[in-house]
């Protein structure tokens, strides 16, 4: 049985770095940020090139290991067969380990450049199965769906299968984040995270997870109540301790914040007229910078010199 045919023509993927949880949301909600890498893909006639610029650099693998080739290497599988050799181009501008979302950007460029790059790679790997093969090589869809669909998401799993809706933000929220120096793991901070928690806090989460769609969407007035979370934020302190202090520090302030995903960078929800003055909160050891959102998601975007449909021939 014959392979699939790729475009002879590099792809251009952007993704958007990403905050999940967002206090009380935890595993579920996720919200995509106007920060982003770019990915140029190319079948070649053989071998592996992999460029870093940027984030990362100095520290990824520049082989088989590296995260963008492994997610394109499974979604090659997926397609019906991987290409005789690859050229990947990164341009990182997403912070490593600062809980940002950055392996997730690195996952969803992989598989939709994969996909972007064989013929009639749409009809075999679909949206749907896009987030699925995302979520499968993650872990978790809170991220991917987001930096897939843009927005707001809610992501859930049914039957094994990952599903999520994206939402609409109020325009008037801006995000600010609070980077600091220092990474952290995901698995160490996942790692402090208790079996079990008191009913009383899971019923607590529940009832804010449920009034920060409404917030974020509709109220923004209500962020502040809407984000306290008693799951997942208190128990990582101990990882992050200046994270968890700023996180306070505003909070007493009255600026809606969280931990960004599993740290440690924070996220504030502020608005249009007090995004600036929250930024300036920051402190030394903090890089504050104020981002849109991103409405759009991860895509495809054009190449100079491309076709009109981007294809450029085809190679087998």
């Amino acid at each position: 049985m014959a392979g699939p045919a790729f475009r002879a023509a590099a792809v251009r993927v952007r993704v958007p770095a990403t905050s999940a949880n967002l206090g009380p949301g935890f595993d579920a909600l996720g919200l995509a940020l106007g920060l982003y890498d770019d990915v140029v893909v190319r079948v070649a006639d053989s071998g592996l090139h992999v460029d870093i610029a940027g984030e990362g650099a100095d520290t990824l693998a520049r082989d088989e290991k590296h995260l963008v080739v492994r997610s394109l290497r499974t979604a090659f599988d997926l397609l019906g067969g991987q290409p005789r050799g690859l050229e990947v181009v990164c341009a990182n501008r997403i912070p490593h380990g600062r809980g940002l979302g950055s392996s997730s950007a690195a996952i969803c460029a992989g598989i939709i450049a994969a996909r972007a790059v064989t013929i009639g790679g749409p009809d075999k790997l679909d949206d749907a199965a896009l987030l699925e093969l995302a979520t499968e090589i993650e872990g978790h869809p809170d991220n991917v769906a987001a930096c897939l669909l843009g927005g707001f998401t809610l992501a859930w799993t049914e039957s094994g299968a990952a599903r999520a809706i994206r939402m609409d933000p109020v325009a008037s929220v801006a995000p600010v984040v609070f980077v600091p120096g220092k990474a952290v793991l995901t698995e160490t901070a996942r790692g402090l995270l208790p079996r079990t928690v008191p009913h009383v806090d899971a019923a607590a989460n529940a009832g804010r997870a449920a009034l920060l769609v409404e917030a974020l969407t509709r109220r923004p007035e209500l962020l502040l109540a809407a984000t306290e979370d008693r799951l997942h934020q208190e128990y990582r302190a101990p990882a992050m301790p200046q994270s968890a202090a700023l996180v306070g520090r505003l909070r007493a302030d009255g600026v809606p914040a969280v931990i960004s995903g599993a740290g440690p960078t924070v996220l504030a929800l502020a608005d249009e007229g007090s995004a600036e003055k929250v930024a300036a909160l920051a402190g030394p050891g903090w890089a504050a910078n104020r981002l849109a959102l991103d409405t759009s998601g991860a895509g495809v975007l054009p190449l100079a010199g491309a076709g009109r449909d981007g294809a450029g021939g085809a190679v087998v």
